[in-house]
């Protein structure tokens, strides 16, 4: 396979044929990965889900000795349907523009051919620092996975890792921070009846109005107790409800409500601190009206595990490294979350830095700039160089 795919947009071209959304087995695909880095005889190993019908993989190449850097991305990508594809997202397409699209090109499978692209090259040096690939999946939807491959990764060797990049789509510029989210369902379970009986009854969409309300007071809370964070647009931690269902007819007081809301906050601001607090006022609310109607009750279920924010220090080692190997030497933040905290959070200095705009990210005729490719192929090489003897 190695002697057929010499280059980063060949590599790509397979990457994207693999249409594996978030949520689904990426089994073709990492299999496909682990195939390839086979032949340059290098040991993958693969992170199953619960279920085998997902895995992550991680690889180590060059000496068991600590210090060394994780290049990681992730192998799942977002859905088109519904989307105005002017070409068919699941193939790799050139322009002729300068550019190639498809579904995944820049988030983030552009990067994660550019790894694999460098093993010929990675294979030959005489690393004197390791260097590891570290792909996941479900990413997209929650970075799911990315606690048990750091955790697996860090116990399988017994060498100690210190540094990653995460290939999500920057530019090219070294992102030193992200905001943390959480997702979470509420459901209210209050009493049915003829809307004349209001204040007899306990109307779930009168009592998720009044909790959604809390939400909102709580976010506005933060920004003027002063909890500010200018490197990110907005500046502060957001609380966001996207979605509520309830009721049959405007005269039917409702019984049940379900709304769907999201925080992202910034890293001086905690996302358990926001549910603790959340129910704590649920709580209070199911003691108040149970004198009414004791089955009122308040439920919240988590979508999937907090995603902890990225703070990286402007003069942290790993800034100093980007600042050496990357002719981008913007340095910034982004309002998306990331795998970039939950490595940071297992005590591996991280940043995010990799080809393509998030601009282009989720979108129909998604692209990645052959240029932007090549800067990457650029700093991956000069890290090969910094890590060799």
């Amino acid at each position: 396979m190695s002697q057929k795919i010499s280059n980063v947009s060949e590599i790509l071209n397979e990457l994207i044929a693999f249409p594996v959304l978030g949520g689904e087995s990426n089994l073709s695909i990492i299999h496909w990965i682990k195939n390839y880095i086979s032949d340059f005889d290098i040991d993958a190993q693969l992170v199953y889900s619960k279920d085998k019908m997902k895995a992550s993989l991680h690889c180590r190449i060059g000496p068991a000795v600590d210090g060394g850097i994780i290049l990681s991305g992730h192998t799942d990508v977002v859905p088109v349907e519904g989307q105005d594809w002017k070409t068919p997202p699941f193939e790799l397409t050139d322009g002729n523009d300068g550019k190639l699209y498809g579904r995944g090109t820049c988030d983030m499978k552009g990067f994660v051919a550019c790894c694999l692209s460098l093993l010929p090259s990675l294979t030959k040096a005489n690393l004197v620092k390791p260097i590891y690939f570290a792909f996941s999946y479900d990413e997209e939807i929650g970075c799911l996975a990315a606690p048990e491959l750091i955790l697996h990764l860090q116990k399988y060797y017994k060498e100690t890792p210190k540094f990653a990049i995460i290939g999500e789509p920057s530019m090219m510029q070294t992102i030193i921070g992200h905001k943390g989210i959480c997702l979470y369902d509420t459901y209210v379970n209050g009493s049915a009846g003829h809307s004349s009986g209001i204040l007899k009854e306990v109307s779930a969409i009168h009592e998720s109005a009044r909790l959604i309300i809390w939400l909102e007071e709580k976010m506005k809370s933060y920004v003027t107790a002063g909890h500010l964070d200018h490197r990110f647009t907005p500046p502060h931690s957001s609380i966001h409800v996207g979605k509520i269902n309830s009721g049959i007819a405007a005269n039917v007081i409702a019984d049940k409500a379900h709304f769907s809301w999201d925080a992202r906050v910034i890293p001086k601001d905690s996302l358990p601190e926001i549910i603790e607090d959340f129910k704590t006022y649920c709580g209070e609310r199911e003691r108040e009206l149970q004198t009414r109607f004791p089955s009122f009750k308040i439920t919240t279920i988590e979508q999937h595990p907090p995603v902890p924010p990225l703070d990286t220090n402007n003069d942290a080692e790993i800034v100093k490294i980007l600042q050496e190997i990357n002719n981008n030497h913007t340095i910034g933040t982004v309002a998306y979350a990331a795998e970039a905290g939950q490595f940071s959070e297992a005590g591996i200095q991280s940043i995010i830095c990799g080809p393509g705009s998030i601009d282009q990210a989720h979108r129909a005729n998604e692209y990645i700039d052959k240029t932007e490719l090549d800067l990457c192929i650029s700093m991956l090489t000069k890290l090969i160089q910094l890590n060799s003897d």
